[in-house]
């Protein structure tokens, strides 16, 4: 510390420059923040997995929603204004791809009109980033949209937009809030206007340092970074850096009251509250430096903080120092008042409790803190909805979607498949349908969309049992067809006999009608055949055969007219008959092949006894289907997209089970077909919130425990004692449950929600126990000093409650107050943080910490040394 007060202008100057220089050099870590984006899932996550496979196929385009809410019934006016709308945004060009025309077509209009003809909906599909799918949105706004109409623009990325934008804001609200709330605390703490600018210009001076510091490291070596990263570095370093303010300032006022000089005060300071600074801020240091052995970069990015600590800890030992040094007794001006330190009547009067009835304390405790884990069902909420709240315009275009076509319209659930071959073979297709009908099984399930179903519902006339019906339609006809060409053979051979009853039999004509008889009743023989047994193939033959016979007469006919002058005309008349008969029966025997070769196509149609559904040869290469190839195919074909519509909220936890039940169902329905083999993935929001359920699970579970870990063994090596370090960890697990509980209470059980936000339970753990530790460490670290003495267990913890108790409740306090700076923030997760944060706090400093610490600590009397051993001095 001397060579720091000798060099403290050359260390001050250099410091701040430093500070000035990268402040001004360093990347925006605002806009890094925001290019990370909301959710940061892994590789191998299945959502991400999507996302992957449709970009690569260059099919990656978004779809954001124009909603327009009507007040009136959709009139002419108003077709004309929604067919101008989707000109004009077409006219925007790249990025927009497409905009569907909810006036367009009958089949448009059911889609895209609510039942209730109240809501509009306006699909625009943009094949760009995030970014220019904002921009296309502010453009349709601020451009397109008429002045007098009400429109909402809403979709998955105009939300996570609005959730950066809340963030950032509530950012600016906390940084207000956070400095004139610590000043205003600073100044009741010292009654001294120049005291609180120390704090603030320590912090302010540690903040920008360690934010530049954070930018320049995700530049260079992609460290995690996220929304919370700025407002935690606010939070924490505002927070704990006072704390450590105070304790410094107070012992260093201490030092000039005892009449010491300003360097030796200085000296004094630094040899004792420095060293629990120190051991504070490494502990602290060491709890979310932990974090980075998270897998989660939302939780990793946490690990700023560590960054935070340590350039708080290099200011504090340089930047506070100068400033004792330049401004000496003037720091505290205008306060003239002795700074000897008062002991906390509060915390004597609770150690008669715990120190005299060890038991009973530990039960009081017991009886405030347990009934209240009881209640915890640690209900999670994925709703990034509820994040920033109703008055945000994609979340009122959402909720008019919702009250217009359903919930799980917008948002549906995407069933990704990826493979070497087309998929869209006729021997393949039928599976996706076979998927879809399974699909459709599960609860929570409203509908699908995909290329057997384009618009929900599916397409009948390719399901066998349709065809079937049709075949039999065509067999009737044929078969009346049949009996109608037999009615007229028969007409004709009864005019054949007469001409040749006039003639005596003259050229054959008796013959010919003869056999015309005959053919006639092989046709109605066959007719009856049909009737009978159905068989297609072989009346198709014998139809052949008859028409073979039907030639030769007609050939006879020809030849006998060209021989018998007055009958010439009757003849040919005939002769034509025979041949419309014979045409027609043509033209059956072709229908009735056509069928036959269908039929024998289902027969070994692998696809038809496993799905039911059959779709013919070149069924696929119509114009019909080439605009639902186009939504439903991608990468030439090879890949097929399935959209499952949701009966209920997508951000809700039920759709998250849904999806569950999604994956299971689709991963069984492929078994031993030809799409077992392709990759399949799952997107939507729904999905992104099945991976963000898994993996925050698994991480804080892991996280947790290597967190722990690294306090017990620093807090062991700190204090000589493996006793020590369990319960003061434990102390802490209790408080961060009870309060979290507490945090349930308010916000699931009291106001409605879902659930606690899905990020809230591993940082409100990380913030609760890396900077509860510190007040423990307040206390014992104190209780360890006073043990030297050579006074009794008991003694020396009442000593040191007495003497710790206003400090420790004053850091309490002022942490409490820079962490409820993010109340007004307007940010759900960071609300609910707070609240169990302030809850745990108050909860520790004036329960947890005064009750049951020291009632565990003279349990074990000595034995809270083991197994070291605490030498006296």
């Amino acid at each position: 510390m001397r060579t720091v007060l000798k060099l403290k202008w050359p260390i001050f100057i250099g410091l701040l420059i430093l500070t000035v220089a990268l402040f001004l050099l360093a990347p925006n870590l605002t806009e890094q923040a925001e290019e990370a984006g909301s959710f940061q899932l892994s590789e191998d996550a299945s959502s991400q997995t999507a996302a992957n496979i449709l970009a690569d196929a260059g099919a990656a385009a978004q779809t954001i929603s124009l909603v327009i809410p009507l007040e009136n019934e959709l009139d002419e006016p108003m077709r004309e204004t929604l067919e101008q709308m989707v000109s004009d945004i077409e006219a925007l060009g790249d990025p927009v791809t497409e905009v569907l025309n909810p006036v367009e077509n009958e089949e448009l209009e059911e889609q895209l009109i609510s039942e209730d003809r109240q809501t509009v909906l306006m699909p625009i599909t943009v094949d760009g980033t995030d970014e220019e799918t904002n921009e296309v949105a502010d453009q349709v706004r601020e451009s397109i949209v008429p002045a007098d109409m009400t429109a909402y623009i809403t979709g998955e990325a105009i939300i996570n937009n609005d959730v950066n934008v809340s963030a950032q804001e509530g950012l600016k609200r906390t940084e207000i809030i956070t400095v004139v709330l610590i000043f205003g605390l600073l100044l009741a703490v010292f009654r001294s206007i120049v005291t609180p600018f120390i704090p603030l210009a320590a912090v302010g001076i540690s903040y920008l340092l360690s934010q530049s510091i954070v930018a320049f490291f995700i530049d260079w070596f992609g460290f995690p970074v996220s929304n919370y990263t700025q407002i935690f570095l606010v939070a924490i370093l505002f927070g704990i850096g006072t704390d450590y303010c105070i304790l410094l300032l107070s012992r260093y006022k201490e030092e000039l009251s005892a009449g010491h000089g300003v360097e030796k005060s200085i000296i004094n300071t630094y040899k004792t509250a420095g060293r629990t600074l120190f051991i504070s801020g490494l502990a602290v240091f060491i709890g979310f430096s932990a974090i980075g052995f998270a897998d989660f970069p939302i939780f990793k990015s946490a690990v700023a903080v560590a960054v935070g600590i340590f350039v708080l800890l290099l200011v504090l030992y340089t930047v506070v120092p100068f400033f004792m040094a330049i401004l000496k007794e003037k720091l505290f001006w205008p306060s003239k008042k002795t700074a000897s330190h008062k002991d906390s009547n509060l915390w004597i009067w609770m150690s008669k409790l715990s120190i005299n009835r060890p038991l009973l304390s530990m039960l009081v405790v017991a009886i405030i803190t347990v009934p209240l884990l009881f209640t915890y069902d640690n209900s999670l909420s994925f709703n990034t909805v509820d994040e920033i709240g109703s008055e945000y315009e994609s979340v009122k275009g959402l909720q008019a979607i919702e009250d217009g076509f359903g919930q799980g319209d917008s948002l549906p659930v995407q069933v990704v498949v990826k493979s070497g071959e087309a998929l869209t073979g006729e021997e393949t297709v039928p599976y996706f349908e076979s998927i879809s009908r399974e699909l459709e099984k599960i609860e929570g399930v409203d509908s699908i969309r995909s290329i057997t179903r384009p618009t929900g519902d599916v397409i009948e006339d390719l399901h066998v049992d349709t065809q079937l019906g049709l075949l039999a339609d065509g067999v009737t006809e044929a078969r009346d067809g049949l009996g109608e060409v037999q009615s007229g053979l028969t007409e004709i051979q009864t005019n054949l006999q007469g001409i040749s009853q006039q003639t005596a039999g003259a050229g054959g004509l008796g013959e010919a009608a003869a056999g015309l008889g005959q053919l006639n009743e092989q046709l109605g023989a066959v007719t009856q055949g049909l009737q009978q047994t159905g068989n297609i193939q072989q009346t198709a033959g014998a139809l052949t055969q008859i028409s073979g016979g039907l030639t030769e007469i007609q050939q006879g006919l020809q030849g006998a007219a060209g021989q018998m002058g007055e009958l010439s005309a009757g003849l040919t008349q005939l002769s034509e008959g025979i041949g419309a008969s014979n045409e027609s029966l043509a033209e059956i025997e072709a229908g009735l092949t056509e069928a036959a070769d269908m039929m024998r196509e289902m027969s070994d149609s692998e696809a038809v006894r496993s799905t039911g559904l059959f779709i013919p040869e070149g069924t696929l290469e119509e114009q019909e289907f080439e605009q639902v190839l186009d939504r439903y195919t991608f990468a030439e074909e090879t890949g097929m997209m399935m959209e499952v519509i949701l009966a209920v909220d997508p951000y809700s936890p039920e759709a998250i089970e849904v999806v569950e039940e999604i994956k299971n169902t689709v991963e069984r329905s492929v078994t031993a077909t030809p799409i077992e083999d392709a990759e399949i993935a799952f997107g939507g929001i729904a999905s992104v919130n099945s991976d963000l359920e898994e993996v925050s699970s698994n991480d804080f579970t892991s996280t947790v425990v290597i967190m722990l870990i690294s306090l017990f063994v620093v807090l062991a090596f700190l204090f000589r004692s493996l006793i020590m370090p369990i319960y003061m960890i434990g102390s802490l697990l209790l408080t961060y449950y009870t309060s979290i509980s507490i945090a349930e209470l308010i916000f699931v059980n009291g106001l409605g929600f879902d659930g606690i936000t899905w990020a809230v339970p591993f940082f409100g753990f990380v913030m609760l126990v890396a900077l509860g530790v510190d007040y423990s460490i307040f206390l014992l670290d104190r209780f360890r000093e006073e043990s030297f003495n050579g006074i009794t267990v008991r003694d020396a913890m009442r000593t040191s409650m007495a003497k710790m108790g206003t400090v420790i409740i004053t850091a309490a306090i002022i942490l409490a107050g820079t962490f409820g700076a993010m109340m007004p923030s307007g940010v759900l997760s960071l609300v609910q943080i707070a609240t169990i944060v302030i809850t745990g706090l108050l909860l520790y400093g004036l329960i947890v910490l005064p009750l049951l610490i020291p009632a565990i600590s003279v349990s074990f009397d000595r034995g809270v040394w083991w197994p070291f051993g605490n030498k006296r001095k």
